[in-house]
């Protein structure tokens, strides 16, 4: 098995989708399956100005990051919700990326993370149609994570319906 890459997918220091990103790779860990995180919160400073369009491929403390992208077949993004949607760091790591070997014919599943009752559900849905534009194929179960702060405590899942839907996905994604 292939190691699965976990995108935390803000560049938000101690942020709540970092803690799921660490839970999902025990979960993976557990399954026998090596992961690795890829922590946007770790870009360079300056990635959107000196990695992207004419830049692309010149920034070398960018390229590992797309280096990793491009080689690896099988993602999970832990994607919090931003005002209706997904942080604009994502879309614009996702534009800095060499297109379309970075997406073309791989797997991704998707973690919704947010304080509110969404879940994160309008974020997914425009990261889906993001991905299937770019030839990846989008797991369909996706965990909607809502009310994240009542339900994650002291670095464990106290919702077991939660902890049941990340098992259950990172199952399907493994098998995908």
């Amino acid at each position: 098995m292939e190691k699965i890459v976990i995108i935390c997918s803000t560049n938000r220091a101690d942020s709540m989708s970092y803690q799921i990103s660490l839970l999902y790779q025990e979960v993976l860990k557990e399954m026998n399956v090596e992961s690795q995180i890829l922590d946007l919160k770790e870009l360079p400073s300056d990635f959107a100005f000196s990695a992207l369009y004419e830049n692309s491929g010149q920034n070398r403390d960018f390229n590992p990051f797309r280096e990793v992208m491009l080689k690896s077949k099988k993602f999970v993004f832990v994607v919090p919700e931003y005002n209706g949607s997904f942080p604009g760091v994502l879309k614009t790591f996702i534009d800095g990326l060499q297109f379309p070997d970075s997406f073309t014919d791989k797997k991704c599943a998707l973690v919704g993370v947010s304080a509110g009752i969404q879940g994160g559900g309008m974020a997914l849905s425009h990261l889906t149609d993001i991905f299937n534009y770019c030839g990846m194929h989008v797991l369909a179960q996706k965990p909607k994570l809502s009310h994240i702060n009542e339900h994650f405590q002291e670095g464990s899942m106290v919702n077991e319906l939660y902890s049941v839907l990340i098992k259950e996905q990172a199952e399907k994604l493994i098998s995908f």
